[in-house]
């Protein structure tokens, strides 16, 4: 008659247990930490471009404006700006 003793798994078995269930929790892991990372990248905002596409650049009209707005410049500067962007924008070659 034939006893079993333990569970039959030896030395070997044991390492084998402890390494794959480190390796298991690191791939669990990695994976959360993969997935935080890549959903916090993404814009929250609707309207926002694909992720890593820039806003679009403002207009030199709306760069003037704003430098207006503070107070940068005064009123004469603005409009001799804006006189000059407009002449520059309408002598402009069109394709």
């Amino acid at each position: 008659m034939m006893y079993w003793y333990g569970n039959g798994m030896g030395g070997w078995g044991y390492v084998l247990w402890t390494v794959s269930t480190i390796a298991f929790w690191v791939v669990v892991i990695a994976g959360l930490v993969a997935l935080v990372r890549y959903f916090s990248r993404r814009p929250v905002f609707h309207g926002m471009g694909p992720r890593g596409s820039q806003p679009p650049r403002p207009s030199p009209e709306q760069l003037l404006a704003e430098r207006f707005a503070r107070g940068e410049i005064d009123e004469n500067e603005f409009h001799r700006a804006m006189d000059t962007l407009r002449q520059h924008h309408s002598s402009a070659p069109t394709d």
